[in-house]
């Protein structure tokens, strides 16, 4: 399946109405059922890169339920390159959902212990002659130049555009890409995430822009929810049939709802909510949790 970028729209949310706040959602998980959301805008660089250099295999890295690495193997499947996956954590007696969609876009699994993969060693197997690296959740420079072009999707009159914040390269881009009045916000949907700012301030260029990272919604920790906050995207969902996942957009949805309660934004601001897709986490939760 093709990637559709015509199928991006920007839809308004009425839930949130209050001191004549207007909220819209930015669907691109509209853009591919695998490769949604921001993930292509994250990879198109490095792809580019890799082939330029006459590479053969895209290699990166994530956990057994990770977006990118099914949306890795997905765009490699498309542009001809080869894929591989360094897995976080040993091999399962079972694979998740995300690691059995990887295999059937051809991406080979190699399982390492999280001391290796945290110091990013690669198994000897795969040969750095013919592959190209690229970090997890796509984070660099290159992932945050992708991410800037988000942005050419919507209109323009937005005052806060806000994110889920996991590696920080999608929020870098927006943050290059806002204008000087715009400002972003952030929702880490990791728990002690001690570094998010300095990983975002990393991928910025120099023109100084407004933003922020709220840390107060993770729920727990990446991929881990509560029963409010499953609720809460049910009834979002009933209310603007937008679906969201539990691990990014149904908690940026859910800070939104709560920081506009709380008069967190200004009366009158328009907010941009990015919808980054990896609706596909979802497959992990137990039937019936969610309604869509």
């Amino acid at each position: 399946m093709q990637l559709s970028f015509e199928s991006i729209t920007e839809d308004p949310v009425h839930l949130f109405e209050k001191n004549n706040i207007r909220v819209s959602v930015l669907r691109l998980d509209r853009i591919h059922p695998v490769i949604s959301g921001n993930k292509w805008f994250k990879l198109k660089y490095y792809l580019e890169d890799a082939r330029q250099q006459h590479k053969k295999k895209i290699v990166t890295f994530g956990g057994a339920w990770s977006n990118h690495i099914v949306a890795t193997a997905a765009a490699c499947a498309c542009e001809g390159f080869s894929s591989a996956g360094i897995i976080r954590g040993e091999t399962p007696a079972v694979l998740s959902a995300s690691l059995l969609k990887a295999q059937e876009y051809g991406m080979e699994l190699h399982f390492t212990n999280r001391t290796d993969y945290g110091e990013k060693i690669i198994p000897a197997v795969l040969d750095h002659e013919q592959c190209y690296f690229i970090n997890e959740g796509g984070y660099g420079k290159k992932g945050a130049k992708g991410a800037a072009g988000i942005l050419d999707y919507c209109q323009p009159g937005f005052t806060h555009c806000c994110c889920a914040v996991g590696t920080g390269t999608m929020m870098a881009g927006l943050v290059n890409a806002v204008l000087p009045e715009q400002k972003v916000i952030g929702i880490s949907v990791l728990k002690n995430n001690l570094e998010g700012e300095k990983q975002v301030q990393q991928l910025l260029n120099e023109e100084k822009k407004d933003w922020q990272i709220v840390h107060d919604y993770h729920f727990g920790g990446y991929a881990k929810y509560t029963d409010v906050l499953i609720q809460f995207m049910n009834e979002f969902f009933s209310s603007t049939n937008i679906p969201s996942d539990f691990v990014y957009t149904g908690k940026l949805f859910f800070a939104v709802s709560d920081m506009i309660r709380d008069g967190f934004f200004p009366p009158g601001s328009n907010l941009l909510l990015v919808h980054s897709g990896g609706l596909q986490g979802n497959s992990s939760l137990g039937k019936g949790k969610l309604i869509y």
